[in-house]
Formats: C-alpha cells, structure tokens, sequence
C-alpha cells in the first residue's frame, strides 16, 4: 500500500501563485511514476503534469510555461509550482503516484486539494 498526503492548496486571485506537495510513503516502487490530476466541477479528471523517476516530466498543453512538476526522490515527494494561475485552473488537485512494473502500473491517489482562482 502507499500513502499520499497533498498541501498547499488554497484560495488565490488570477496571476497568483501557489505550490502544491505530495508526500508519498509505502511500498513504492523504484521506478514509479508522480504527479497532479485535477478534477474540475460537471468535468471529468485531467492529467496536469507528471514526472517519472528517471527524470521525464510530462505536462498538459493547457499548463505548460505556466507549472512546473519537481521532485525530491530522497523524500518521496513530488511539488507543482503553479504561477500565472487563472480561474480555468480552478479543479481539486489530486496527487497520484504510479507503481510501474514490467507489463503495466496501479494508481494510488491521495485525498484532493482544493486550489481556487478568483478572477
């Protein structure tokens, strides 16, 4: 089992920043995969930025030169510095980490963090 706990959401005006973390512990694998999804009100769950453990950081065009995926692999946690924030940013935040083994992988989530952008 893995364990996620996010922080660092919050209320904040357009063209504001926030940083968001995830601290993951468990059995995680040595090559897994960690990052962001947001789900937005009446709207399906989104991918917004993932990083893998070899380095590769893969984001969502809608976010791109915006956020910013980093991770500290000694302390298992994954960070999303959002700046230029708009109010279509405005979704639950959902950590997600991706134990990857030969033939697939298996999601674990963490509880959501509410990131809300006033215009």
């Amino acid at each position: 089992q893995v364990q996620l706990v996010e922080s660092g959401g919050g209320l904040v005006q357009a063209g504001g920043s926030l940083r968001l973390s995830c601290a993951a512990s468990g059995s995680i694998f040595s090559l897994n995969r960690m990052g962001w999804f947001r789900q937005a009100p009446g709207k399906q769950r989104e991918l917004v930025a993932t990083q893998d453990s070899l380095g590769n950081a893969n984001y969502a065009d809608s976010v791109k030169g915006r956020f910013t995926i980093s991770r500290d692999n000694a302390k298992n946690t994954v960070y999303l510095q959002m700046n230029s924030l708009k109010p279509e940013d405005t979704a639950v935040y959902y950590c997600n980490l991706r134990n990857v083994y030969t033939y697939g992988g298996y999601d674990y989530w963490g509880q959501g963090t509410q990131v809300t952008v006033s215009s």
